[in-house]
């Protein structure tokens, strides 16, 4: 407030001034945080912290709520539709940011939506294969408007996670399929897997958990992108076919068209000699014989997140933690044999 540090200058660091001023770095650090809250100082990842522009900022009469997403294509476009859905039916504008997957564009990313004054942010950030995840969702947290996570979330901390995200249970997906596939008839059945992907680790939890439940020997094959795009999967067919297995839960659905490609150059018939459960559902049905598929409730899922972060904006600290889990349905078509088996039966 006198001037010391002018309108964007970088402040020293809370190190520096717990040693300039003999104070303990707590009492520096909770002093920058009452700025922060005061809207004095902006933190800006990887940059340092800095002084804002201290005139009264203008108050709008609509909220502004920013949104990132890797990308808007496939899975994301109903996921978005039902966040515009909702904040357009609350007359609450929307500030759209992309990162395309590539981690290194997120912060800029997220900068940009806080820097043009957005109330609120609902992100989906890169969360698996970084150093720390958890460093990084506290950073995230640490924000100076609320946050909520979408499809994204801290699997493995139990209730250590004070993060508020709307997600799909792709555990519960996963498992839902595999006893779909069992209650068939198929003794035991295979996981296929596009790897380092963030659903990945969800869905081989509900298999492994499924397959325990069932008795039955997990069998897992986690291939990379590239790999199935070139002609990795009449390798893994044969493994199947090895290994005795006439039932698998593939994810996601293009690698399950790939797959039955496989099968019809090696002669087997879909779902006779190989029944087939597809995950993610957004282009299954267009398979050469449409496949059975997990579906992630996308819309739904972007509702339920942009109405979470309203009610945060309006009732702020009384607001309990929302922590949501929509568990995805199975749409059945003909790859997993049940249509025909149905049909049999009303046939006897």
């Amino acid at each position: 407030m006198a001037g010391t540090w002018a309108a964007g200058a970088k402040l020293p660091t809370e190190a520096q001034l717990a040693a300039e001023t003999g104070l303990s770095l707590t009492t520096v650090r909770r002093a920058f945080d009452d700025l922060v809250q005061e809207g004095m100082v902006v933190r800006r990842q990887g940059a340092g912290s800095f002084v804002t522009d201290r005139q009264p900022p203008r108050r709008r009469s609509r909220l502004t709520v920013g949104v990132l997403l890797p990308d808007t294509q496939l899975y994301y476009p109903r996921v978005l539709q039902g966040i515009e859905e909702t904040l357009s039916a609350q007359d609450v504008s929307l500030q759209l940011a992309t990162y395309n997957y590539v981690p290194e564009r997120e912060d800029s990313s997220i900068e940009f939506l806080v820097e043009s004054g957005v109330d609120g942010l609902i992100l989906v950030p890169t969360l698996t294969g970084i150093t720390d995840p958890r460093q990084r969702v506290t950073d995230l947290m640490a924000l100076n408007v609320p946050v909520v996570l979408l499809e994204r979330s801290l699997m493995d901390l139990g209730p250590g996670d004070r993060t508020e995200h709307v997600c799909s249970d792709h555990q519960g997906g996963a498992y839902d399929a595999v006893f779909h596939l069992a209650g068939l008839g198929h003794p035991r059945v295979a996981l296929l897997t596009r790897g380092r992907t963030p659903t990945e680790p969800a869905i081989v939890a509900g298999y492994e958990r499924a397959s325990a439940d069932l008795g039955f020997e997990p069998l897992m094959f986690r291939v990379l992108k590239p790999d199935w795009e070139n002609g990795a999967t009449d390798q893994l067919l044969a493994e199947l076919v090895r290994a005795g297995v006439d039932a698998a839960l593939v994810f996601g659905d293009r690698e399950a068209t790939l797959l039955e490609a496989a099968a019809r150059r090696a002669g087997l018939r879909i779902p006779e000699d190989l029944a087939l459960v597809s995950y993610d559902d957004e282009m299954a049905d267009l398979a050469e014989v449409p496949l059975t598929a997990v579906a992630p409730a996308k819309h739904r899922m972007g509702k339920m997140a942009a109405e979470v972060l309203l009610r945060r904006l309006a009732e702020g600290d009384d607001c309990p933690i929302h922590q949501v889990r929509l568990r995805p349905r199975l749409v059945v078509r003909e790859s997993c044999g049940a249509t025909r088996q149905a049909a049999h039966n009303e046939e006897e």
